[in-house]
């Protein structure tokens, strides 16, 4: 297929914003600093990075996607995404990417604005998990504040794949689909 547009191109990147925007792993990662002091410059940049992938590769395949998307989480956020959300957020793209190459621009921008309309509508937002039962009510509020604790996602409109992390004892962040 022909090269974008430089038009198509910044449609296309205003997708690629609006879909990781709405994906609730990665705002749990930017809202918990999991990325450091720069989480949301990270967030921002992985906009640009997933965007020149598919400027730079031609006919790119969903698990190639999915894999670049997958390696950024875990460079960038030091989270592995086991929540089963990679496909479909690596699937949205794709498909985005298609209606830009096809000159399919309207479908894109509805997508957009529905995307846009989600985001508005409720951002996943993590909360310490309760833990059992303790007998006292300062220590189990001590060990729910501890990194370890984990966390759960309260869905507010949320797309599917809304997830929940925990930290596992090895210091990794292990998202999870939540049920």
């Amino acid at each position: 297929m022909a090269p974008l547009t430089p038009s198509t191109r910044e449609l296309f990147s205003e997708a690629v914003r609006a879909v990781l925007e709405t994906w609730p792993v990665l705002q749990i990662a930017v809202d918990n600093g999991f990325g450091g002091a720069y989480s949301q410059q990270k967030a921002e940049w992985m906009v640009d990075a997933l965007q020149q992938y598919f400027i730079d590769n031609d006919e790119l395949q969903q698990d190639e996607v999915e894999e670049f998307i997958s390696d950024l989480m875990n460079n960038e956020f030091d989270t592995v995404v086991e929540d089963g959300s990679l496909p479909q957020v690596a699937q949205k793209v794709c498909e985005m990417f298609q209606q830009c190459q096809q000159d399919r621009l309207t479908e894109v921008r509805e997508q957009i604005k529905q995307l846009i309309q989600k985001k508005s509508a409720g951002r996943a937002k993590a909360t310490p998990a309760k833990t059992p039962a303790a007998d006292d009510d300062e220590s189990e509020d001590e060990e729910a504040m501890e990194c370890g604790g984990g966390a759960a996602v309260k869905e507010q409109h949320l797309p599917p794949w809304a997830a929940s992390h925990e930290e596992e004892d090895d210091g990794w962040t292990v998202v999870r689909r939540k049920k």
